[in-house]
């Protein structure tokens, strides 16, 4: 059996080595693939994006020859959610192969509108460092470190202003794929607010409660892996019924 890739999108000033420690824990049949983003990691000395969609077009271009002949999920948290959702939508619009599953991790539904809702790339160097620490996600030992952290911030605070600034079609034009949910019991995503995923795709759309708050992400690791180890059971299952 042909391995399904996992293309693995990072949150605001994440990159790629947030999911280096899923390769041990997903199904064989899985090939982990971290997307390493422009202006991090890697890729530290290319220009950060100017909005949603230069992130986008980036990863399809790393990504448009190898889909075309694998089989593939996507997966992205809090704004990787985002890029997720709007990397399915240019696939599909590109006529390209689609992915098999889609993962939505920490991320409301793209026309949720989320009111009083802090705009962190507008506030200044001194307020914006202290609620980047209240935030979590980021381990309090970073800010001990002044060279880190003037490096990591304004990379941070420019994945906040692209997605603060991400607008969604008033229509919307639903993808034709399966989609997993998930959000954080802890968080102010809650599941009543983003029942409004499932009218972003013509598929199946499972939305899960997982225990923490917005960074699960980083607490729960087996729990979501075995989550996505079960969907590529269950697409591995739908085809051999298929052919059977």
């Amino acid at each position: 059996m042909n391995k399904i890739i996992l293309y693995c999108l990072p949150y605001a000033g994440g990159s790629s080595v947030i999911y280096s420690k899923w390769r041990q824990y997903l199904n064989p049949n899985i090939e982990l693939r971290p997307i390493e983003l422009s202006g991090r990691g890697k890729r530290f000395s290319e220009p950060l994006y100017e909005n949603i969609q230069d992130a986008v077009e980036d990863v399809f271009n790393k990504i448009k020859d190898e889909i075309q002949e694998n089989q593939f999920m996507l997966f992205g948290h809090s704004m990787g959610g985002l890029i997720t959702y709007e990397l399915a939508q240019y696939i599909r619009k590109s006529n390209l192969r689609s992915p098999l599953h889609a993962f939505v991790s920490g991320r409301g539904a793209p026309n949720l509108i989320r009111p009083n809702e802090k705009m962190y790339s507008k506030m200044d160097s001194e307020k914006f460092r202290k609620e980047v620490l209240n935030l979590g996600g980021t381990p309090p030992e970073f800010f001990n470190h002044p060279e880190l952290l003037d490096l990591f911030l304004p990379i941070l605070k420019n994945d906040f202003r692209i997605v603060e600034t991400y607008k969604c079609d008033d229509q919307v034009d639903p993808l034709n794929i399966d989609m997993t949910v998930l959000l954080g019991k802890d968080d102010d995503l809650t599941i009543d607010k983003n029942e409004t995923w499932r009218e972003y795709t013509t598929g199946k759309c499972n939305i899960i409660d997982i225990d923490g708050g917005h960074f699960f992400i980083n607490e729960q690791t087996i729990k979501i892996i075995e989550i996505i180890n079960n969907v590529s059971v269950s697409i591995h299952k739908e085809k051999m019924m298929r052919f059977a």
